[in-house]
């Protein structure tokens, strides 16, 4: 007969087994596939226990990730650190009692997609790479198809990083673009306090205790409408709109969209049409 010893570990074998298959069962059944799931764990881990993630209503109170389950919505927040696409993902599966697991696709800068170390996380997080230095519309019309397709995009119109102190920088008026050409919900966050660091490493690694406020959808009903105006003045003031929801959320002043907080003397012609307008977004994405 077996020991006790020997009984106790064969039933502490049976045990991890069971959970083994528990969690391969889930990762596998996972729709978006068993990476996308890994990649969660590993994320609900960072932002539980790192860097203490809680959601926020925008008038304060306890709240819930907004976005939908099923259908596309695109995702605007302010960008003051390297995590924040990392806490934007968090909890947004506790929408509704379906637990849905879906990647959110942000636009992205090429050279930071196609680092060998990363690439292979970008490609399962369904990030759209962007080239910076020429117009890269390709990049622009997959996210517009991927949101007409019922998917997430997510989009920080500041571009880089915002170091500089409290408020929002001049946004981009592409996330304007994006916005009208689509039908899909257009999602206010404000992220604050995400960890920070002198370097992508230490920020990942630093504690904080993050919150993210969540803001009502943005209507732009009066504004889709309006066909003879799609130029840059309705581009901006759309951008304004939403940028102006965004720091709102997070009570610090909003710097206008990049055209208006550039010296007149520094801008260039404007264009008639909003196609023209895709090289501002896609040169600080």
């Amino acid at each position: 007969m077996m020991s006790s010893d020997g009984l106790a570990i064969a039933a502490l074998c049976a045990y991890a087994g069971l959970a083994a298959a528990v969690v391969a069962w889930q990762a596998w059944r996972c729709p978006a596939g068993p990476a996308i799931w890994w990649l969660y764990v590993a994320e609900r881990i960072m932002c539980g226990l790192l860097w203490r993630v809680r959601p926020r209503s925008g008038d304060g109170s306890e709240g819930r990730c907004p976005f939908p389950t099923d259908s596309g919505a695109l995702i605007v927040a302010n960008h003051r650190s390297p995590v924040d696409p990392i806490v934007l993902w968090q909890n947004h599966h506790l929408a509704s009692s379906r637990r849905t697991i879906r990647p959110i696709g942000f636009l992205m800068a090429r050279e930071y997609y196609e680092q060998p170390s990363l690439n292979w996380f970008f490609k399962a997080m369904h990030a759209i790479p962007v080239t910076r230095a020429v117009q890269d519309t390709g990049a622009v019309r997959q996210a517009v198809h991927r949101l007409r397709a019922g998917e997430l995009v997510g989009i920080f119109p500041e571009g880089g990083l915002n170091t500089g102190p409290p408020g929002i920088k001049p946004a981009n008026p592409g996330v304007a673009f994006l916005a009208l050409n689509t039908d899909a919900p257009i999602y206010p966050v404000y992220i604050h306090a995400a960890p920070t660091g002198r370097s992508m490493l230490r920020a990942f690694f630093s504690p904080a205790r993050v919150r993210l406020i969540y803001g009502e959808p943005i209507s732009l009903a009066a504004y889709r409408g309006d066909n003879n105006r799609k130029n840059q003045e309705l581009l901006r003031e759309v951008t304004d709109v939403i940028m102006t929801a965004v720091a709102n959320l997070g009570g610090v002043p909003y710097a206008g969209t990049v055209a208006e907080a550039e010296p007149r003397s520094s801008r260039r012609p404007q264009a008639s049409h909003a196609d023209a307008n895709l090289n501002p977004l896609l040169n600080r994405s």
